[in-house]
């Protein structure tokens, strides 16, 4: 009985085209996969028929490029150590292949003869020489004797060096004997200033010290032909000291940067004497204030002037 669906023809025909759509994607896929087998199948044929007939041509071409390659990179690498790129040929090969006949071929120029050249280390003047025999101070530990003879020289410079460093120990012994046997004449030398300093404050400068004609009397009883100079010297000195009470009075009743700005002024023409005198009348709040006020630089110069054993014997010249 016939099928009456293929009579009566397809009921829907969208889905008629969809089938006959795979049908057709499932043939061309069946058509080349026999084409692929057919390709390997054919392949196959040909490797055969080329092992019966002896025909190995490609392999034969594989294996003859593969050689070369091999060559051209041994080639390339025996130029490297050739031209001892980095110094691979001379630092590295030449103590391997140095006595490998013919290989030794690819070493540097010379590299062969530069390891066999002697070694040679200078040591105190004298050059040491392995394996060959010295002269003129080339000194060669090829044998016992040599070694010892060079062991006694290396003993002979370093007594040399002991001596010389017990020369300088002993002289810096000396010296140092010769700071201690000084540091109690300073300690003298510092007291005695100190001890002046002191007298001068409170004896010849101070709230009861003797009178003018008192220093000029004892001055005439010490040496009556320089009576009348010194008591000039002392006369003139009693008006420095009261121009300066002055100038401490009327400088530290002005504000402290007002009186800084002056006497960084003073400093600068080189009154700086003065300056140290004035402020050494003051009080230790006002004088701080007007030192926190002046420059730094002569801030320090003034400080170390203000020190008592600093303004001996030093006139500012002022005549009140």
């Amino acid at each position: 009985m016939a099928d009456t669906s293929l009579l009566n023809g397809p009921q829907d025909p969208k889905a008629a085209k969809a089938k006959l759509k795979a049908d057709k994607k499932e043939y061309a896929k069946k058509l080349k996969e026999q084409r692929k087998a057919q390709k390997e199948q054919e392949r196959e044929f040909a490797d055969r028929s080329a092992e019966i007939n002896g025909d190995n041509a490609g392999g034969l071409a594989t294996i003859v490029i593969t050689f070369l390659i091999i060559l051209i990179w041994l080639a390339i690498m025996a130029l490297l150590v050739k031209l001892d790129v980095g110094g691979f040929g001379s630092d590295i090969l030449a103590p391997l292949i140095k006595d490998v006949p013919y290989l030794n071929l690819i070493l540097p120029d010379g590299a062969v003869q530069k390891e066999s050249e002697p070694t040679q280390i200078v040591v105190d003047g004298t050059t040491i020489t392995d394996g060959t025999t010295g002269t003129d101070g080339t000194a060669s530990l090829a044998t016992l004797d040599d070694a010892l003879a060079y062991i006694k020289r290396l003993e002979k410079a370093l007594q040399s060096e002991m001596e010389q460093n017990s020369a300088l120990t002993a002289e810096n012994e000396k010296l140092k004997a010769e700071v201690a046997r000084l540091e109690p004449f300073e300690q003298q030398q510092k007291a005695f200033y100190e001890e002046k300093a002191k007298f001068y404050e409170e004896i010849v400068y101070g709230e009861n010290a003797p009178d003018a004609e008192q220093y000029q009397a004892y001055y005439e009883m010490i040496d009556p032909d320089n009576a009348a100079e010194i008591y000039k010297k002392i006369i003139q000195g009693q008006a420095d000291d009261a121009a300066i009470k002055a100038f401490a009075t009327t400088y530290s009743g002005m504000k402290a940067k007002s009186a800084a700005k002056i006497f960084d002024e003073m400093v600068k023409e080189n009154q700086i004497t003065l300056v140290a005198k004035i402020l050494a009348q003051m009080s230790v709040e006002t004088r701080g204030d007007i030192l926190a006020a002046m420059e730094e630089a002569n801030a320090a110069k003034l400080t170390q002037l203000l020190e008592p054993t600093s303004l001996e014997n030093k006139t500012t010249k002022v005549t009140g």
